[in-house]
C-alpha cells in the first residue's frame, strides 16, 4: 500500500484549495508572487567567530540612495528605487520589478563594532563586514593545573 506525501494530495493537505485560491486572486490583480513572503532586497548573511558578512544585491539603486545603520546586534538597510518615467502615454504590459521605499532589518547572532563596519558597493550589490568586537569573541581558556 503506497503513502500519500504530505502537500501532494489536495485530500491531505487542507491548504490546497487556500493556496489555489490565493494564486487566482493573485493572478487577477496582477500581484502574483507578492504573497510568497518575499523580501527586498534580498540578503545572504554569514556569521562566524570574527564577525558577519551580509551580501545583498540593490539593482537599479545608486549607494546615494542606500541607508545602512548600525545599533549593538541589529542591522537595518533602507533606501528607495525610483520608478524611471517612460513617458506620459506609456501603459505597463507587465510590471514585475518594485519600485519605492524599502528596508530590511536582522538580528545578528552577536553585538557589532560598529566603529569598524565597512560596506562597499559595486554593480548593484552591496556588502557590509559587520566585525565582532573583541570583548564579544569567544576565548579559549587555559586550564590550570593542581
Amino acid at each position: 500500500m503506497g503513502r500519500y506525501q504530505w502537500g501532494q494530495d489536495p485530500w491531505t493537505d487542507p491548504f490546497t484549495h487556500l493556496r489555489r485560491m490565493q494564486e487566482e486572486i493573485d493572478r487577477l490583480f496582477g500581484t502574483y508572487g507578492a504573497s510568497a513572503g518575499t523580501e527586498f532586497p534580498p540578503m545572504n548573511v554569514w556569521a562566524g567567530t570574527d564577525g558577519a558578512v551580509v551580501i545583498t544585491e540593490i539593482p537599479g539603486v545608486g549607494p546615494e540612495d542606500i541607508e545602512v545603520t548600525v545599533h549593538e546586534n541589529t542591522l537595518t538597510l533602507k533606501g528607495r528605487r525610483e520608478m524611471p518615467t517612460n513617458g506620459k502615454e506609456v501603459t505597463y504590459h507587465r510590471r514585475e520589478r518594485r519600485f519605492g521605499p524599502f528596508g530590511r532589518t536582522i538580528a545578528l547572532p552577536f553585538g557589532v563594532d560598529s566603529a569598524n563596519v565597512r560596506a562597499t558597493f559595486a554593480n548593484g550589490v552591496l556588502s557590509i563586514q559587520l566585525p565582532r568586537p573583541e570583548s564579544d569573541k569567544p576565548r579559549r581558556v587555559q586550564i590550570a593545573t593542581a
